[in-house]
Order: C-alpha cells, then structure tokens, then sequence
C-alpha cells in the first residue's frame, strides 16, 4: 500500500509540473524580461509553504548570478518595507493569489515604481490581477492523499521559478 501511494504523489507532483509546459507564453517571456532588467535585486515573498518555496527560488537566482533576496511578507509590513527599494523587481509566490500580506506590499512596490512579478493558483486572484506579470502555476490535484498539504502546488511553484 505505501509503494502505490508514494506512486500516486509522485506522479500526481510530476504531473503538475508537466502541466506548465503549455503556459509558457508571453508572460513568461515578460517574467525573464523583468527580471533580467532588474536594476537591483529581485525580492521574493511568500508565506508560509509558499514563502519556503519563494526562498529557494531567491536562493537559486543568488546561485546563478542574479542579486536576489527573501522578504518575509508579514515583516515587510511590520517594519522591514525598507527592504524593498527602487530598481528591485518583487517576485510574489502565493497559491491562493489572495494572502493579506502579500497584498499589503504591491502598493508599496508599485509607489516605487518597480514591477511585481506573481506566480500564483489563480489568474483571478487580487495578486494576479495586480501583478505587472502573472504566471499561471495552479494544479488539478494536490498529491497528499488526505488534500491537506500542498505537495503537488509547491513543486509546481519551484518548478516555474527554476524555469525563470
């Protein structure tokens, strides 16, 4: 029983992450323009599984070349706002598009005049709707049997952001 259950999730995330192939679009193509025109750093935020990913993503465009940092959200609006400074790009990871926190830093970005970039479950949450670019990492199915954990929404995130 455990081996047909680890097969399940393990082609349930692989699935996900095939499934991205097909949205590579013009967002995409406008995504790796942003972030290449950075003039400073490319932020990433995230919170909670999503902020764990936006991490890893900060800690491999640190890995190949491109400055890079984590902003944790809720300390963004709780103090650290400074963080974020004109040139930077914000790379937003939320799989609802609809976190509070998040949402509280795009007018502070926007004021600044640097775009926001937002990977996100939804093209029609707030985040994805207020994002100068969206890209579309939503799932069918999350792998964990009982639906609770996001183990097929996670890679999927990842996946997008080590394409970018």
């Amino acid at each position: 029983m455990s081996r047909d259950t680890a097969r399940k999730v393990l082609e349930t995330e692989a699935e996900a992450i095939r499934e991205l192939i097909p949205r590579l679009d013009e967002s995409f193509d406008r995504a790796v323009e942003t972030l290449l025109g950075c003039a400073g750093r490319v932020v990433t935020t995230g919170m909670g599984k999503s902020g764990i990913i936006a991490q890893k993503i900060s800690a491999t465009l640190a890995s190949t070349g491109s400055p890079s940092v984590f902003l944790h959200p809720a300390e963004a609006i709780h103090g650290d706002l400074g963080r974020i400074v004109k040139g930077d790009v914000l790379l937003a990871v939320s799989n609802s598009g609809d976190t509070e926190e998040i949402l509280a830093l795009v007018p502070w970005v926007k004021r600044l005049g640097s775009p926001v970039v937002a990977l996100t479950g939804s093209a029609r949450s707030p985040l994805a709707q207020a994002a100068d670019v969206h890209l579309d990492v939503s799932i069918r199915e999350e792998a964990c049997p009982l639906g609770l954990a996001p183990t097929a929404s996670t890679p999927a995130a990842l996946a997008m952001g080590h394409a970018l």
